[in-house]
């Protein structure tokens, strides 16, 4: 009766065992793709699950996280020929955790293997200005391009961020030449333009003038006054200008005297 009763007891203490360890919890975030004899059998997750001992086994836990990668790209010619290096960051997710497990022995480094050969294929088809001046069209060419790639695996890149583009300071140079080269031109033809609605309207002033031989007298008169109030100096004039601008006076007096009717 003792040996049966100590039987007993050690079959519990397995039974115990088996259960403790069948028993499993998966975080909030994680899946647990399990096989049972070998083929899959389901994801489960979060929370607890059970294992049938021998025939159960995790196969992989995946994170259902957004993850991160970093990827560059060094020397990669771009569509016009120019050697270039781009640092991006890569922002994806898994959404069919038995296909990551399953259909590819390691995402992770896939994801990377297939963001880095995309970028370099990104810059390849794309020129250098384009990829200065618009970097969210090719943040978005990329990301297409890694999700095109990685969907049969269940990976979804979210969004992809261009860090850095840099170029050889050769050519920075010569960039640099070239806007200052463009700024120059613009502001010449800024100054043309003004210096021909300058000359037009002093023109115009001639004209006027010439049409009426007071009205240039009287100009005479105000830009003398303006040049000894500013400066006070003596400006000679000669007797014929003095004589001319005398009788100008003379008729404003006698205009301004005029009773008014």
């Amino acid at each position: 009766m003792g040996a049966f009763t100590g039987l007993i007891g050690v079959i519990a203490v397995i039974v115990l065992v088996i259960l403790v360890s069948s028993v499993r919890v998966a975080a909030e975030w994680q899946r647990a793709v399990i096989l049972r004899l070998g083929r899959f059998h389901k994801a489960k997750g979060p929370g607890l699950y059970l294992l049938f001992p021998i025939i159960d086994r995790v196969a992989q836990i995946v994170d259902l996280r957004i993850q991160t990668t970093t990827i560059t790209a060094e020397q990669a010619l771009s569509r016009d020929t120019v050697a270039v290096g781009v640092d991006a960051i890569v922002f994806w997710q898994v959404e069919d955790p038995e296909a990551a497990a399953i259909r590819i022995a390691n995402y992770r480094e896939a994801i990377e293997r297939v963001a880095q050969t995309s970028l370099r294929e990104m810059i390849g088809a794309t020129d250098l200005s384009r990829l200065l001046s618009d970097r969210k069209t090719a943040d978005e060419q990329l990301r297409t391009t890694i999700t095109a790639k990685t969907k049969d695996w269940g990976v979804t890149a979210r969004s992809v961020e261009i860090k850095d583009v840099s170029i050889p300071r050769e050519l920075q140079d010569a960039m640099s030449r070239q806007a200052q080269a463009e700024r120059e031109k613009d502001a010449r033809v800024t100054l043309a333009s003004a210096e021909k609605e300058i000359a037009q309207q002093i023109l115009e002033a001639a004209r006027l003038y010439g049409n009426d031989p007071n009205a240039l007298k009287l100009r005479q008169m105000n830009l003398l006054y303006e040049m000894n109030k500013e400066r006070g100096t003596t400006v000679l004039i000669p007797t014929d200008m003095a004589n001319s601008l005398g009788s100008v006076v003379a008729l404003t007096q006698a205009m301004g005297a005029a009773p008014r009717g």
